[in-house]
């Protein structure tokens, strides 16, 4: 379980919904907004940020670096990934994040970036696409700080955190240096009091900027609180030159289970940058995870889900997918949830694992049923079915003549799928 739990689900959390009187499981993916998202939602909150402008065309360039005022012109990548400074475009332009010189380098960069494909350590081969350019003033810093406010579970609740070594990943300073990270508790019925803004101050060593420091800790944990953030992250804060503060990166996630009041802030979702076969099951209300394997999976319960993945694991296998179908799928969800798993080009069999309570397992045979006379299989299929219906799902399976093995038991059922497709 651990094995999935580090390496693939690291941004799903399991939401207890009730829909229709039926419980389930639904694991959400936080919302996930663009940088300059994350400086406009600054900003409306009161938290100093630099000069910038957005470009989706390359003739807007030039005016945007222009407006700044300055020669010192920072370029960066809207993509949807971290590492942009280090990835590569796959025009050959190094870097997703570009300091220049003067109007006319930022306009000869930014040509070699908007509209190119930038390729990182965490997009892979594929890479994704540049549709927005980031043009910004660079600032100077005296000094770069890290501030963060976060739902932790080890807290019961949200924490603010905060480190004097900022400007370098948070995992890299929690690795080397794990004291140089300030844990403070927020009680949310009082929200951050007085006395721990002032903390941060002191760790800091700001006293001159005390007051600035506190309201910009009370700002973020207001934005926090009003956009239905789990995290909001700052790093850098910086104190430039003139001992003013400015937020230079912030990366910040939201609880989808607020979609329904907070839809101005859900627009800002950009589909283009995660995976299509992602956001089709999505739109079929099917919860489904891309991975690099070759097993395509369809199981309902994300408990279930992973303990398969496991299983295909522990038998030398490799999961394509994780697709938990939940407990209140009906035929056409079952249907394009299987079409989704076949779209996946590395996947050379199927395993479906359902044990039915809330699901039943002739809605699940239906589902196949259906999907399979209208894609060409290609490819083994071994069906798992037991629980609610089970007897029905198992008729309507053998009465389809498919080319399907229906197995009972999970092992053999993992290990038939694994040896089909070596």
């Amino acid at each position: 379980m651990l094995f999935i739990v580090n390496n693939l689900f690291k941004n799903l959390l399991p939401n207890l919904l009730s829909q229709k009187n039926q419980v389930q499981y639904v694991l959400k993916r936080r919302l996930n907004v663009h940088e300059y998202v994350s400086y406009k939602l600054l900003q409306e909150a009161g938290l100093p940020v630099p000069k910038h402008g957005i470009a989706d065309k390359k003739d807007q360039i030039k005016k945007l670096a222009q407006d700044l005022g300055t020669n010192e012109i920072v370029l960066k990548a809207q993509v949807l990934t971290g590492g942009r400074g280090k990835g590569t475009f796959k025009n050959g332009m190094k870097g997703g994040v570009k300091i220049v010189n003067s109007v006319d380098e930022a306009v000869e960069a930014g040509n070699k970036m908007l509209g190119e494909v930038l390729v990182t350590k965490q997009t892979g081969e594929k890479g994704l696409k540049c549709e927005k350019l980031m043009i910004a003033e660079k600032k100077k810093s005296k000094k770069e700080f890290y501030i963060c406010i976060m739902m932790e579970r080890s807290f019961d609740g949200p924490v603010l955190m905060a480190s004097a070594e900022g400007g370098v990943e948070i995992e890299e300073v929690a690795a080397k240096h794990p004291e140089a990270i300030h844990y403070f508790p927020i009680d949310i019925h009082k929200g951050v009091e007085e006395n721990t803004a002032l903390k941060v101050v002191e760790l800091f060593k700001l006293p001159q900027k005390k007051d600035e420091l506190v309201k910009l800790v009370s700002n973020l944990y207001k934005l926090f609180t009003t956009k239905d953030a789990t995290m909001v992250e700052v790093n850098p804060l910086i104190q430039d030159p003139n001992d003013h503060l400015f937020c230079l990166d912030a990366k910040l996630r939201f609880d989808d289970s607020a979609k329904y009041r907070q839809k101005k802030l859900f627009e800002y979702r950009d589909t283009t940058q995660e995976d299509p076969k992602e956001v089709a099951a999505g739109n079929f209300e099917l919860n489904y995870v891309a991975l690099d394997g070759s097993i395509g999976c369809m199981v309902n319960g994300a408990g279930l889900a992973m303990a398969t993945c496991d299983i295909i694991k522990l038998y030398g296998g490799n999961p394509a997918n994780f697709l938990d179908v939940g407990g209140g799928s009906q035929t056409n969800q079952i249907k394009e949830g299987f079409r989704i798993i076949l779209s996946h080009d590395k996947v050379k069999g199927v395993l479906v694992n359902i044990f039915g309570g809330i699901m039943r397992c002739d809605i699940i045979a239906n589902g196949i049923v259906l999907a399979l006379k209208e894609v060409k299989l290609n490819v083994p299929v071994v069906i798992r079915l037991q629980g609610t219906h089970v007897k029905q799902g198992k008729e309507i399976i053998e009465s389809s003549k498919m080319p399907v093995t229906s197995i009972d038991d999970l092992d053999a059922a993992a290990q038939a799928v694994v040896k089909a497709v070596k």
